[in-house]
């Protein structure tokens, strides 16, 4: 009995591949699809290339002890570039007395042909961060110079990666990617896209995504391309690729387990069939065609735009408490009260990353719309995460596992706050406007949504530490070391947060809270000096009739500061008793809090005894919102969250 080979049955499949674009083709029609390929880059070598010569002279000359060779082509590109200046066969000689790694098969096979053979081979899917961890393995680079042979634009992850761990780091471009100089086929595959008239997508590299958008922004085209992707299923060849599919907002369906051609091709055509059914039955709900903006802004708009849902939601109990109005009891809802405590979120969890749940709208407004349906509570919070509005900055992101987020380029001087761009459009972070959009239509009117944003220090914090820190040693350094590039840097940090907090409010958040997490590192002084004009200037810039909570953690000391730079509501943590922080903060604002979250841990008695210990210091004054002090603890109990949630909402009730 024979097996019948995956089968397009004639889909039609646009490829975008340059150097093998015939293999691609026979690759595809021998698989059954109508293929439509159509180079979308060319590797142009640098001329006079002067970098490449000094490289090849320091191997020779023994200055290099470690060489990282990135692709094939760009070894082949090396050596031309250094022929008539250095003799090959010396630099070739030099070149297997030092340690060589190969990322990947295509180096490798170079090399053979050469005569050498790569000391080391960066495994499966070959992205810098197999380097990385093959060097930690086996060539620890501490003090030592090594060399990096980078692709068509500089690999900034690999060479942060190298130098945080003490490498010195030598660059050689060889090459530089460019769009094809016939343009034809690319602009005619773009048409077929935008006229609905293709059913898969091939990429298999990064370039080849952004230089598809940028023929089409030049055609004009790009909106329609856009939303035509939304119905197209999108194979992506690895890691990288994928990475950037998904920041420029397009939804990967499929990835082979190796990153290789012929697997992508095998891959897709026994998946496509199926999935293009999917999307076009919107099991995967096709964003609207607008997904940065107008679009799904106005039909958010109108959703809300009814007289019956403006007035439930402005009479809601959270919005009342934020304007310190009277209510009937005390709304409450819980900071992550969406994450790995509930079953529902870790079943979800399972089948993506964390940093990919963060840019999918759909499975983000789902985790949050089950913990409130489950919990009961007053309000939602977008679910969403403080730190990828770094990566339009230029930041180098990753959640890794059991290490939790690492900033792998972070700013450690004032030259590198240079390197950090300004947002000037949220259309990289589109994901996080469409989460707004998502969760408030799949609530009830009575529910506001919260969006939210890391402050100012709370981001430079991870920044420049490149991830967590117990004394932000590298953060303070900066900050007192050089205040006009601190303030440089606060400055880009403070304008990006309000164009990405604005962009929340248009699509439909009620209220925003602005997470100040690490702050309680710095006295009053200091926090007066360093960080309030920046956060108040996002707070004054805001429109006067959303609500924002500011809410600074870990030092009860900065309560009249945190006050000063503003907020309609204060968050106070569990370290201060709720009347005191009142007190502190003027009772002109409203006040949020404070249960120490592993009171949770307890019996259901002592939470409710703990909860009306907070209610009491409350004293019937209005403006309260029930929270706990800090996020709730992955290990939480969430039977005794949901007794939480009753038992404030049950003593609370006003006769």
């Amino acid at each position: 009995m024979t097996v019948a080979s995956p089968n397009f049955a004639g889909l039609r499949v646009a490829a975008f591949e340059s150097r093998r674009a015939d293999d691609m083709t026979r690759l595809l029609e021998k698989a059954g699809a109508i293929a439509r390929v159509s180079p979308s880059m060319r590797e142009v070598p640098l001329e006079g290339n002067r970098a490449a010569i000094d490289f090849a002279n320091l191997v020779i000359s023994g200055q290099i002890e470690i060489v990282v060779l990135m692709t094939g082509v760009g070894v082949r590109n090396l050596l031309a570039a250094i022929d008539r200046h250095v003799d090959r066969q010396r630099f070739l000689d030099a070149l297997s007395d030092v340690t060589t790694l190969a990322r990947g098969p295509k180096p490798v096979a170079v090399l053979r042909e050469l005569g050498l053979k790569p000391t080391l081979v960066a495994p499966e899917p070959n992205t810098w961060r197999e380097v990385l961890s093959t060097l930690d393995k086996s060539a620890p680079v501490a003090n030592r110079d090594v060399a990096v042979q980078e692709f068509g634009v500089p690999s900034v992850g690999l060479v942060a990666g190298l130098e945080a761990r003490g490498a010195r780091v030598t660059t050689v471009r060889v090459y530089q990617w460019e769009l094809p100089e016939d343009l034809g086929p690319l602009e005619e595959n773009l048409r077929e896209i935008a006229a609905g008239r293709i059913d898969v997508a091939m990429f298999t590299s990064s370039p080849q995504v952004h230089n598809l958008l940028t023929v089409a922004g030049r055609m004009g085209i790009e909106p329609e391309v856009r939303a035509a992707f939304e119905r197209i299923v999108i194979a992506s060849i690895g890691p990288s690729t994928t990475e950037t599919l998904r920041e420029l907002n397009f939804h990967v369906d499929l990835e082979p387990e190796h990153s290789k051609m012929g697997h992508l091709v095998q891959a897709a055509a026994a998946q496509s069939a199926a999935l293009v059914q999917e999307k076009r039955r919107s099991i995967f709900p096709a964003r609207p065609a607008s997904y940065s903006g107008e679009a799904s802004a106005a039909a958010s708009a109108a959703t809300l735009s009814s007289p019956a849902g403006d007035d439930e939601l402005r009479n809601s109990l959270f919005l009342r408490a934020c304007r310190r109005e009277p209510v009937e009891r005390t709304p409450i809802w819980l900071m992550r009260q969406a994450g790995r405590y509930m079953g529902e979120y870790r079943s979800v969890r399972a089948n993506v990353s964390f940093l990919e749940l963060c840019k999918r709208p759909e499975l983000c407004a789902e985790v949050m719309i089950t913990a409130v349906n489950r919990l009961g509570v007053d309000a939602a919070i977008i679910f969403a995460d403080i730190l990828p509005i770094l990566e339009p900055l230029g930041f180098e992101l990753e959640f890794a596992k059991d290490e939790g987020p690492v900033i792998h380029n972070p700013v450690r001087q004032a030259a590198d706050v240079d390197r950090v761009r300004e947002l000037e459009s949220i259309d990289a972070l589109a994901f996080v406007p469409e989460t707004v959009r998502q969760t408030r239509a799949g609530l009830p009117a009575r529910i506001p949504v919260i969006g939210f944003a890391g402050a100012p220090f709370t981001l430079a914090s991870y920044a420049i530490e490149g991830g967590g820190s117990r004394n932000f040693l590298n953060a303070k350094s900066l900050m007192y070391r050089d205040e006009g590039a601190w303030n440089a840097l606060l400055g880009k940090f403070a304008r990006a947060i309000t164009l990405y907090l604005k962009a929340q409010i248009a699509a439909g958040a009620q209220a925003v809270q602005l997470f100040d997490s690490w702050v309680g590192c710095l006295g009053p002084q200091d926090y007066r000096r360093y960080v309030l004009p920046h956060t108040q200037a996002i707070i004054d810039a805001l429109p006067a009739d959303v609500p924002v909570i500011h809410f600074g953690a870990g030092n009860p000391a900065l309560l009249p500061a945190l006050a000063e730079a503003g907020g309609s509501v204060l968050g106070i943590d569990w370290r201060v008793r709720l009347d005191d922080a009142w007190r502190a903060v003027g009772y002109d604002r409203a006040v949020q809090g404070n249960l120490d979250p592993l009171v949770l841990f307890a019996e259901p008695d002592e939470i409710r005894r703990r909860a009306r210990g907070v209610l009491d210091q409350v004293g019937g004054r209005p403006g309260h919102i029930f929270n706990l002090g800090h996020g709730i603890d992955k290990r939480t109990p969430v039977e005794h969250v949901i007794a939480l949630v009753q038992a404030v909402q049950e003593m609370s009730q006003t006769s």
